[in-house]
């Protein structure tokens, strides 16, 4: 328990500390992530992210997240997207599979604003795992080991957060190395 508490206080503490604070535009694929833009004209920008933005577009999710929010995006990289089994990505993006695709990526969102330590509140309220309710109405698991900040899926898949808070102007994304799959 002690260790949970701990590894909860180091993830509040590398959000607020004072490197975290001068880093006031975190650079994500290359580019500068601008906290007065909206999720999708950051995400753009980065060269890691094409693949998702790509998907994004596909399921016509980009007005629901260029709207208000806010959301905190749990957003997987194009080397996440390469880890699926080959032809995934290429299927999932055609016009026949967008409602598997909208499930999959409305279940990497969660309604809020849950920055690095509202995450760590919830994993110590949970003694040591967060329970996360996604917007595609399924569950997510969050947890630490040792100073990572690790996500479980409904299929068991687990993915490391890689960059946190990166702040938008209508919610926070994460920066995830694993695509997370629902039920």
């Amino acid at each position: 328990m002690k260790n949970i508490i701990l590894s909860c206080l180091t993830l509040v503490g590398m959000a607020f500390s004072p490197a975290a604070f001068a880093q006031k535009n975190p650079m994500v694929g290359g580019a500068a992530m601008y906290p007065t833009k909206d999720i999708v004209d950051n995400a753009v920008n980065s060269k890691d992210h094409t693949t998702l933005v790509a998907a994004v577009k596909a399921a016509g999710l980009v007005e629901t997240l260029k709207s208000a929010g806010p959301f905190t995006v749990f957003a997987p990289t194009n080397a996440a997207f390469a880890k699926l089994p080959s032809g995934t990505v290429e299927t999932l993006v055609k016009p026949e599979n967008k409602a598997t695709l909208t499930k999959i990526l409305t279940y990497h969102v969660v309604a809020g604003k849950m920055d690095a330590k509202s995450i760590a509140a919830a994993i110590k309220a949970g003694k040591g795992k967060a329970e996360l309710t996604t917007v595609q109405g399924g569950k997510l698991w969050a947890w630490m080991e040792g100073k990572k900040l690790m996500i479980k899926d409904e299929k068991g898949g687990t993915a490391t957060v890689t960059i946190a808070n990166v702040m938008q102007k209508n919610g926070v994304i994460h920066v995830i190395d694993t695509v997370l799959m629902p039920n």
